[in-house]
């Protein structure tokens, strides 16, 4: 037997994370069909991107003893265009390490 977490957020703050204890060789669709979020969200279970530790992983993927298996939602904007569109707000001297900066103090300290 082995021990693997399934973790998933279905919505904005909600958080899920369950303990399974499975079959060695389980793959990882398999562990997400045991767990309780293939009940609460079944269309959404298998619409998510898998991962194990932070990284993309396949479906097909066995599981080890100790994986955390996370479910991710898809990104509602890209990082790099929400970036540049707050930079564009924000303008030059609101924005960047060193926008905040005490009076008379020099740039970049």
């Amino acid at each position: 037997m082995i021990e693997v977490v399934v973790s998933w957020s279905a919505a904005e703050r909600q958080v899920g994370e369950q303990v399974l204890r499975l079959a060695e060789g389980t793959t990882l669709r398999q562990a997400v069909a045991a767990s309780e979020i293939a009940y609460r969200w079944p269309a959404w279970a298998h619409e998510a991107s898998p991962g194990l530790w932070g990284r993309a992983a396949a479906w097909d993927t066995c599981l080890r003893d100790g994986d955390r298996v996370e479910l991710c939602r898809p990104l509602q904007a890209d990082p790099k265009v929400a970036r540049r569109q707050r930079f564009q707000r924000q303008g030059s001297r609101a924005a960047g390490l060193f926008a905040k900066r005490r009076q008379g103090s020099k740039a970049g300290y």
